[in-house]
């Protein structure tokens, strides 16, 4: 997770990020994480999150990281992790996954072209509580 966060440019410390992986791993029913390795070194993630989309009326499956280590880029990490999370969400009865990615990342973008996302035009907005 340290990776994904330089990667974003933003700190939060060790201990947060130890205890988000607690709670991402402590309740899967409310909350997952899919992990890929190789050997013993992981080289990627990505996290769902439960929700409902009311203009659909469905339940779905929001993928809020996906981050693949530098070195494993290239070599269907992003592709497995996006169909493991594909696969997670139709075990628990979503009828889509959905996520969202920086408009200036590419390279991101190309592996979501490539596993056949739809693309929607939605402005997102957030308010600190």
């Amino acid at each position: 997770m340290r990776g994904y966060c330089d990667f974003y440019e933003v700190a939060p410390s060790d201990e947060e990020l130890l205890a988000l992986s607690r709670a991402l791993i402590a309740d899967p029913e409310r909350e997952g994480v899919q992990l890929l390795a190789r050997g013993d070194r992981p080289v990627g993630f990505a996290t769902i999150f439960w929700s409902w989309a009311t203009t659909s009326a469905e339940r779905i499956g929001v993928m809020n990281d996906l981050f693949v280590a530098p070195e494993a880029r290239g070599s269907g990490v992003a592709e497995a992790l996006i169909e493991a999370c594909r696969a997670e969400c139709a075990a628990r009865g979503a009828g889509r996954l959905t996520w969202q990615t920086a408009p200036d990342n590419a390279a991101a973008m190309k592996v979501y072209d490539r596993v056949g996302t739809t693309h929607e035009r939605w402005v997102d907005y957030w308010l600190p509580v």
